[in-house]
């Protein structure tokens, strides 16, 4: 389906005296009723640039003003080919802006994952969440979100919203009853000196949900979880996690999280999604992380395996360098995580698969143990997604600079066609 296609045929009708009502929990745990009043709203639906946030969804300068319908049959569900683009990225004048959008359209990119709450914990526009401007960990780096939001409407560019979620320096410092402590009592940090927010704290939670509704509100139609795990870097084995539930696994814990932000969100019109390590496919441990993957796939819509090559470490599926084989790393990662949420045998809606591929050069490896990743090496990883039968991903490079001579020199159609005389 190409672009400017997606058709939804979705039509409601709000009956003038039909009253919806939903929970809202808050930044300080209190639960606050929420009531449409009586109203009569008609929408027509045929694609997403036939929805207009801006009349249901626009900030008023002081607080959200809530939609005047659920938005849960507005999903907007496709097969998501997306590049990820930071803040500062967006905000380097509507000139480059302009190029990118361009770059996109000539090319078999359909989706932007941006920055809502970005590595250094920052919300990255101006934020009307409370506990957002208690802790001062707003920046209004993109100045103008709606804007971004309208202009990507209006090319059909699909948004996803990135939220790091429990790793988080300004949150866990300015709120120490949020973060993981150590044995002491006092905030633990990790080898980089970043705080973590409480996985098994419910405000914690709400902080991280509330982050996500106001995402949504401006637009977005997917929000990404990432960092959405325990923390793995420094002197683990000091920690202490106050309020932690003894029956519960750290994988428990993660997946009840995204079961609750799923459940809020749903009113929202978006999708859940995560974030996990791409050897969380391969092995069957990761529970002390939070990645534990028959515990983590009912609890989301989608999750996305990073199986970048270079992360893989020596012997992976026989290959002693792994970065030099970039089809067979991701296609193997695929195929074997299939196979896994197969033998689950379960009843109800597990996660798909959109992995993140990589597109960038692990220099860092040392000789002999990468290669440079240009346009054949991302293509080869693309081409092996669908050849698993996962018609979904996202490329990653962290500087924004990307294949684009690749990614314009094909389609869809050259992956998924089957070759002429078969």
């Amino acid at each position: 389906m190409g672009k400017g296609q997606l058709s939804l045929g979705v039509k409601v009708l709000l009956i003038a005296g039909m009253v919806l009502s939903f929970g809202m929990i808050g930044c300080e745990g209190e639960e606050e009723a929420f009531t449409v009043e009586e109203t009569e709203v008609e929408v027509e639906v045929d694609s997403w640039e036939d929805m207009d946030p801006g009349e249901v969804s626009r900030f008023d300068g002081e607080t959200a003003k809530q939609p005047d319908v659920s938005w849960e049959p507005y999903r907007v569900d496709r097969d998501v080919r997306g590049v990820y683009f930071t803040e500062y990225t967006l905000s380097r004048g509507e000139e480059y802006f302009q190029s990118l959008i361009e770059k996109t359209n000539n090319s078999i990119i359909n989706a932007w994952v941006i920055n809502i709450k970005n590595d250094n914990a920052n919300v990255v526009y101006n934020s009307e969440v409370p506990l957002v401007q208690e802790v001062g960990a707003d920046m209004s780096i993109i100045r103008d979100m709606d804007h971004v939001m309208n202009e990507l409407r209006e090319n059909d560019i699909y948004p996803i919203g990135r939220i790091v979620a429990f790793k988080d320096r300004i949150a866990a410092t300015a709120r120490e009853d949020l973060a993981i402590k150590d044995v002491n009592g006092n905030v633990w940090r990790d080898n980089k000196g970043d705080a973590w927010l409480n996985p098994y704290k419910k405000e914690s939670w709400d902080y991280l949900v509330d982050i996500a509704k106001e995402a949504a509100m401006h637009g977005y139609k997917d929000i990404q979880f990432d960092y959405v795990r325990f923390p793995t870097d420094g002197r683990t084995s000091e920690i202490d996690y106050e309020g932690k539930d003894e029956e519960m696994s750290q994988s428990e814990a993660i997946a009840a999280f995204l079961e609750y932000a799923r459940e809020e969100l749903k009113p929202y019109g978006v999708f859940v999604t995560a974030d996990i390590f791409g050897w969380a496919l391969v092995e069957t441990g990761g529970a002390s992380v939070g990645h534990h993957l028959e515990t983590i796939v009912p609890a989301t819509d989608v999750i996305l395996p990073m199986v970048y090559p270079s992360h893989y470490g020596p012997g992976i599926f026989g290959f002693s360098k792994p970065d030099l084989h970039p089809y067979e790393m991701v296609y193997q990662s695929m195929e074997r995580a299939q196979e896994r949420i197969a033998d689950m045998n379960y009843d109800g809606q597990v996660a798909r698969l959109r992995p993140w591929l990589q597109d960038f050069t692990a220099t860092y490896l040392g000789a002999g143990n990468w290669m440079t990743y240009g346009p054949e090496e991302v293509l080869l990883q693309i081409e092996a997604s669908y050849d698993a039968g996962v018609e979904e991903w996202v490329l990653w490079n962290s500087g924004n600079n990307y294949t684009w001579e690749a990614l314009e020199a094909v389609d869809v159609e050259d992956f998924t066609e089957e070759d002429e005389g078969n």
